[in-house]
């Protein structure tokens, strides 16, 4: 199967070396550097960016429209949190902008894994509820998509009479949806709804034991793909991809010192998000995994989001992505530190090795056949 290579924008430069609270979820809107940052993964040979969801930023259907009326090919990745628009309502938002998009759109659904982060958006249910208002928020908005008559339902958050849309997407048989979370009931509810599982980096070993727990509680005969995110850090030989990783390290550190933040094992600083934790223990089990994945930003930052990093030579890195490939992942969401000169360089110095390395590995097992 080919490999899908995702990035990620935000509308405005944002990134951990500014600060703990710069990110690419928040702040205010550039659309100048929304339209550079998505014609650089377009021109790059991305095939699909993700807009981000937080509490606190910027609406990402709008950005997605934005984004995608300066663009021509390049496909994006919703990230969406279910809860805060009606299923029916989110059911026909998405279709629409399927069709304004001709077909670029698809929907990351996270669920959500901090208390402090749901409740600015007023909603005050515990973890496991949440995943069971996923559920039903997924089954509802499948059938607004993929039903030809109106029908009633009745759950236990949402009942509906007559739900129907005459906008269906312009994708058959539906938008693809991508899922998040690392939590038993996560896995119940992703690998019952989603067309893509994405896991954050995480060792080989382990994310081919994540993907076997994932297929396993999938319906049986379901085709599922799965993603892992990345943090690549190049330099031109090794020794200066290391150098870079270190100063990147020591920034992220002194930023987070300025702002009074202190993360050490036990404290209130620790995330709720399973996906975090276990990025953390990680961290505390080894800095370096397998060949190159280096795991103190995860520790520096609380795990925060996708922190762990891949460290060498473009063709390092692409040796990398392609084990990550060899284990069963096919869609590769990398993200750089500085993230408009890193997405170029992604795009000039590793996509191309992957997409060879793994075209020639098709052609192989072509032949073989």
């Amino acid at each position: 199967m080919p490999v899908e290579f995702i990035g990620m924008i935000g509308t405005r430069n944002a990134s951990e070396l500014n600060g703990p609270s710069v990110t690419l979820t928040g702040g205010t809107v550039d659309t100048e550097y929304v339209r550079k940052f998505a014609k650089v993964h377009e021109d790059g040979g991305f095939d699909r960016v993700l807009v981000g969801y937080s509490s606190t930023g910027p609406d990402g259907f709008n950005v997605v429209s934005y984004a995608a009326s300066v663009t021509e090919r390049l496909k994006f990745l919703l990230a969406h949190r279910p809860g805060f628009v009606a299923p029916t309502l989110a059911a026909r938002k998405l279709a629409t902008l399927d069709h304004f998009t001709n077909g670029r759109v698809a929907v990351h659904i996270i669920t959500g894994g901090s208390d402090a982060e749901q409740k600015r958006d007023g909603d005050w249910l515990d973890h496991d509820t949440r995943y069971r208002r996923t559920d039903e928020y997924l089954e509802i908005v499948r059938r607004v998509w993929t039903t030809e008559e109106p029908f009633d339902y009745e759950g236990e958050f949402y009942q509906l009479i007559q739900a129907f849309s005459e906008v269906k997407p312009l994708q058959k048989p539906h938008i693809p949806i991508y899922f998040g979370g690392a939590s038993g009931v996560a896995v119940g509810v992703g690998a019952k709804h989603s067309n893509v599982y994405a896991f954050w980096g995480e060792p080989l070993a382990a994310i081919k034991q994540r993907i076997a727990e994932v297929k396993g509680a999938a319906p049986p005969g379901k085709a599922l793909r799965f993603s892992v995110s990345l943090r690549p850090i190049l330099g031109e030989t090794e020794e200066k991809a290391w150098e870079k990783a270190r100063y990147i390290l020591s920034r992220i550190k002194e930023t987070r010192a300025k702002a009074g933040i202190q993360l050490s094992p036990g404290t209130s600083a620790r995330p709720q998000a399973v996906g975090s934790l276990r990025l953390l223990e990680f961290a505390k089990e080894s800095e370096i995994h397998d060949k190159r994945l280096w795991t103190p930003i995860a520790a520096a930052t609380g795990a925060y989001g996708n922190t762990t990093a891949l460290v060498g030579t473009p063709e390092q890195v692409a040796e990398s992505l392609v084990d990550y490939y060899d284990a069963g992942v096919t869609t590769l969401l990398i993200r750089g530190f500085d993230p408009v000169e890193d997405a170029i360089a992604y795009g000039r110095d590793v996509i191309p090795l992957v997409r060879q390395e793994v075209q020639r590995r098709e052609r192989q097992t072509a032949t073989v056949a």
